[in-house]
């Protein structure tokens, strides 16, 4: 039994393991980093988040067309169906062409600081995916834990049935020779029966952490192996906090927002100020050899040209108060973005501080929960022994045993919880992303500069991309999750 104990206690164990670089079979993951990295490479949530900072950049180039010129050509047709009886020539039909360019000089500051905005909100797009990064592997290191806790916890709710079925059998012979009576019986029938209700709800539990585990990471769960040891730890919640402070992405993506909406408040107040811009424009009317002669026999000119060229000021006078209310709303949504800052500050302090006391808290638990189950397993064989002679009854064996399997469990998931609060801790503080994880080893990471630097100077208008699909590939095809662990062996001290 002690050694049976000590094979499923190890199974959730958080000490260091190599890590396996290499692919596994039937898109199964059996390392912390390989799920770490699928995840990194299939989850559409983290694809719709790359996207989406995809749709950012192109602010830019957006914001920036106002500062570009801009050129028109218009084409036109037209049949005369009826003259004005005073015209001379009356033509039939007319082919004429024009072409307009506008060149903005200057638009008050409004376009500098839409051009300021738009990249301050790429800087703070790509601190949000860095968060968004940082969110999915905490969920997918949960769920790696939530799977090893489950299935340890099964496989310690297996060996109690069978370990309180062993001793039902037993009870029930020795009533039958009259050494117990039926009270004897009844009480480990209730053990036994509640120990199956425990057993039955553990494996539903395995079903769902791994089923959670295909959602996240896309492929199912193989023999997963205990995770490593997680580098980086502050030894002091200040520390961490201070850390945070500089590194968090959510933090920097805040503060990054609240300066580009400093940037909206002058885009709005540009609009009371005038507007210059050089412009052109020429055009040419045929009339197609359709003009008739003039009196005196005079045939006019079958095509007309004319361009001109100067500059236009656009002086706002009134605008029945519409740059008041842009610039307020501007304003107010500043604000609120600043007040987003401290929000997002105090979120991330308190979810540091209390991340580092949960891991503390795990850690200390795991000690004294590790010297509760060498106590429960002695008391257990020692319970047995003076049973045997008489100084104990079936119903204390019964408590010795329910006593060791309650220490067992909490040993398991308090090593869950350590390691699940000590990542959160550093996906804190902005240290649980890609680069830190070493999940270059399993393909290049994403780089949301290479699309930017690749759209930002891009002022062609017919270029075109080619139209999206799905990048995350469907679970449909992954059997369904069940609760089978490796068969566990009853040994009965």
């Amino acid at each position: 039994m002690r050694q049976r104990v000590r094979f499923l206690l190890a199974a959730a164990c958080l000490v260091a393991a190599p890590l396996a670089a290499q692919e596994t079979p039937d898109a199964q993951a059996e390392t912390l980093q390989q799920a770490l990295a699928l995840a990194y490479q299939n989850n559409p949530n983290l694809e719709a988040a790359r996207a989406n900072q995809r749709a950012t950049d192109a602010g830019v180039p957006l914001a920036r067309a106002d500062a570009l010129p801009n050129l028109n050509g218009q084409a036109t047709f037209t049949e005369y169906l009826k003259q004005a009886q005073s015209s001379f020539t009356s033509p039939e039909r007319s082919l004429g062409g024009q072409l307009s360019l506008a060149v903005p000089v200057y638009a008050g500051g409004g376009t500098k600081n839409s051009i300021r905005a738009a990249e301050t909100r790429v800087l703070a797009g790509r601190a949000d995916l860095r968060g968004s990064e940082s969110q999915l592997f905490t969920q997918v290191v949960t769920a790696y834990m939530d799977v090893i806790q489950n299935e340890a916890l099964v496989g310690l709710a297996t060996n109690n049935v069978n370990v309180l079925n062993v001793n039902l059998q037993a009870t029930s012979d020795r009533f039958e020779i009259g050494d117990l009576t039926r009270t004897d019986v009844a009480q480990s029938e209730s053990r036994l029966a509640l120990a199956r209700g425990e057993l039955r709800t553990a494996q539903a539990n395995l079903i769902r952490a791994r089923e959670t585990f295909v959602a996240l990471v896309g492929a199912a769960p193989g023999e997963l192996q205990a995770p490593p040891p997680l580098p980086g730890l502050p030894d002091d919640a200040e520390i961490a906090v201070d850390v945070a402070l500089q590194d968090n992405p959510d933090l920097i993506g805040a503060k990054e927002r609240a300066q580009a909406a400093g940037f909206d408040i002058r885009v709005a107040g540009a609009s009371r100020l005038p507007r210059v811009e050089v412009f052109g424009s020429g055009g040419v009317t045929d009339y197609l050899g359709t003009l008739g002669t003039i009196p005196g026999g005079t045939t006019p000119e079958q095509r007309q040209t004319s361009a001109q060229a100067g500059v236009r000021a656009t002086i706002p006078l009134y605008q029945g108060g519409r740059p008041l209310a842009q610039e307020r709303q501007a304003q107010a949504r500043s604000s609120a973005a600043l007040e987003q800052v401290v929000a997002t500050e105090r979120d991330v302090i308190s979810t540091v501080r209390s991340a580092f006391a949960s891991w503390r808290a795990a850690s200390a638990i795991v000690e004294s929960t590790q010297s509760a189950v060498s106590a429960g397993e002695l008391s257990l064989e020692g319970v047995r022994a003076e049973n045997t002679v008489g100084n104990r009854t079936i119903l204390d064996i019964l408590n010795a045993q329910q006593e060791l399997f309650n220490a067992q469990v909490q040993l398991v998931t308090a090593r869950r919880n350590a390691y699940v609060a000590a990542f959160t801790l550093l996906a804190a503080m902005g240290h649980a992303e890609a680069r830190d994880l070493g999940l270059e080893e399993y393909g290049p990471l994403y780089d949301p500069t290479v699309n930017y630097e690749r759209i930002r100077n891009d002022f062609w208008d017919w270029g075109s991309d080619p139209n999206p699909v799905t990048q995350s590939p469907s679970t449909v095809d992954i059997p369904p999750q069940g609760a089978d662990i490796p068969e566990v062996q009853t040994v009965v001290p």
